[in-house]
């Protein structure tokens, strides 16, 4: 293992979770921003944002923190994760096939997939 880990302690993996978590930040950043220039109260506006602020919180936990926050992270990161796939199907139901939105729950369940292999490496 240490050939794939790195100085930091993070390994391929750690970035592509990182990567994918980045993505998946940014779409609910734009859509936050357009909700919100439409109107300032939106709650899902809100919501977008306050979700790509959990992506990038996640993503700095995981970049900057030791391996004990990383652990937390990770951990957190499943459930909050998988929220935001149970979330939009329950407020888009029936028309949860945009593309933009099975693009964005594409990369989660992708994400989600690399925090429980995460996970179970240090388990």
């Amino acid at each position: 293992m240490a050939a794939e880990g790195t100085e930091s302690g993070l390994t391929r993996l750690h970035y592509i979770g990182v990567g994918l978590a980045a993505v998946t930040g940014v779409i609910h950043l734009a859509l936050g921003a357009g909700a919100l220039a439409a109107n300032l109260a939106d709650p899902l506006g809100i919501a977008f944002i306050g979700a790509a602020a959990g992506f990038a919180a996640g993503i700095v936990g995981i970049l900057r923190g030791d391996e004990r926050l990383r652990s937390r992270v990770v951990l957190l990161g499943i459930p909050f994760t998988a929220g935001q796939v149970v979330l939009y199907v329950a407020l888009n139901w029936p028309n949860i096939f945009g593309i933009g939105g099975i693009v964005d729950k594409l990369v989660q369940l992708a994400l989600i997939a690399v925090l429980f292999e995460l996970y179970r490496r240090d388990a």
